[in-house]
């Protein structure tokens, strides 16, 4: 490859050190590397969004590199192109002048090709007495095989963001729909609760999603509405609950009625070790295991934890639960509550309730005595992190919006 010093570009187009140091870059090729220049160019096209270009600049890119005689881009070639604009403007589908010298000056803000002008501008080159290429003045390809490993990384993590996203759309869809059929069944069919709210919540998030969604935007309103529809599942279910134990309680009350003559403890076994006996406890109600909330969205809602993580952040549930210890001992909540929630609520939902009493601690005066209230109801089953957690989140919205 022929390698020259840093020029500068001809007539008015500036120098910068950005440009020195990518010709710089390209004199540092490591030798004998090589690459397909139509791979490298796909690979360019798949992440134009990234390098901040657009169709018609690949198409400039396109023509560019059909003026290029080989497939193979080599460290040990003549790298340099030098096609005139009217050449240019014929490959690349008869695109205007003014359009061609602003896309060519986007790919070379990018970093995929760089200038090397002659003394008046034009583009030629100097042949040897062999006919050979002495030296050639043009667009210097150099930064595409340079940059062939990075174009390649980008390109795929372009399309693993895609896959990514419509993945998200997909199950943000299927959420929707079952949190408006859920809400719809449930206003028509009489059930209680307050539906009037829970649709405005549903509302809501629906009208939080932009036009055009970025994958941020997906997953956090997957988050709320997977959130939202927890909480109506969660009121359906204590409902149906509630209706199976008035039932249990007449056909008790009539059972009871029909056996006047019948000792009650004829039922009872009269050892625990006797085959088939039951256990004290077995008559008692089981508690629902917790649900868990995605971390993201907690982390969203309780922002203030992150500091108290291991290195200043969070990055796992482990990382949460470390916190959540440190937090718990700088707001005076005895090691008995923290482990008694832990119990009822599982440690992740525990770390998560110290998560929200830290947000609001400026309106709790005893956060041990809060904990303890919320360990009980969520014992009896009256008490969910879900309502808690989208109190704060929407908090946290109405506050970027006060910001903007």
């Amino acid at each position: 490859m022929q390698i020259g010093s840093v020029t500068t570009p001809f007539g008015r187009r500036p120098m910068t050190l950005a440009l020195v140091r990518r010709q710089i870059e390209t004199s540092e090729i490591k030798p004998g590397k090589s690459a397909d220049k139509w791979k490298v160019f796909r690979d360019a096209s798949e992440a134009r969004e990234l390098l901040g270009l657009q169709d018609r600049s690949l198409a400039v890119l396109d023509a560019l590199l059909s003026f290029y005689p080989d497939n193979e881009l080599r460290q040990d070639a003549q790298l340099i192109v030098f096609p005139s604009n009217a050449q240019l403007t014929l490959r690349a589908h008869g695109i205007a002048g003014a359009t061609l010298r602003r896309h060519l000056a986007l790919l070379v803000e990018a970093g995929l090709i760089v200038r090397k002008d002659s003394a008046n501008g034009k583009r030629y080159a100097r042949k040897d007495k062999a006919g050979a290429i002495d030296n050639a003045f043009g667009f210097d390809l150099s930064p595409l095989l340079m940059r062939a490993e990075q174009l390649a990384m980008m390109a795929q993590q372009v399309v693993a963001d895609r896959l990514a996203l419509r993945r998200a759309k997909e199950n943000l869809t299927i959420c929707r729909r079952d949190v408006r059929k859920l809400i719809s069944a449930a206003i028509e069919e009489g059930a209680s609760g307050d539906w009037e709210n829970i649709e405005a919540i549903y509302i809501g998030l629906v009208s939080k999603i932009p036009r055009s969604p970025t994958l941020s935007d997906v997953n956090s309103i997957l988050d709320e509405m997977e959130l939202l529809q927890g909480e109506i599942i969660n009121v359906l279910e204590m409902q149906q609950k509630g209706e199976n134990t008035s039932t249990n309680d007449a056909q008790n009350e009539r059972h009871i009625q029909n056996s006047k003559t019948e000792s009650i403890y004829e039922f009872e076994p009269s050892s625990e070790n006797e085959r088939g006996a039951k256990s004290v406890d077995d008559d008692r109600p089981k508690r629902e295991p917790v649900r868990n909330f995605p971390l993201g969205m907690v982390l969203r809602a309780c922002a203030g934890i992150s500091m108290y993580g291991p290195s200043g952040a969070i990055g796992s549930w482990r990382d949460m639960m470390a916190a959540a210890i440190v937090v718990r001992s700088m707001l005076g909540v005895s090691p008995s509550a923290y482990q008694e929630a832990c119990e009822v609520m599982g440690p992740e939902n525990a770390a998560t309730a110290i998560a929200c009493i830290l947000e609001r601690s400026g309106h709790i005066n005893s956060p041990g005595g809060y904990l303890r209230d919320l360990t009980r109801k969520a014992e009896r089953g009256e008490f969910s992190l879900g309502p808690v957690l989208m109190a704060l989140l929407r908090a946290q919205g109405q506050g970027d919006r006060a910001a903007g």
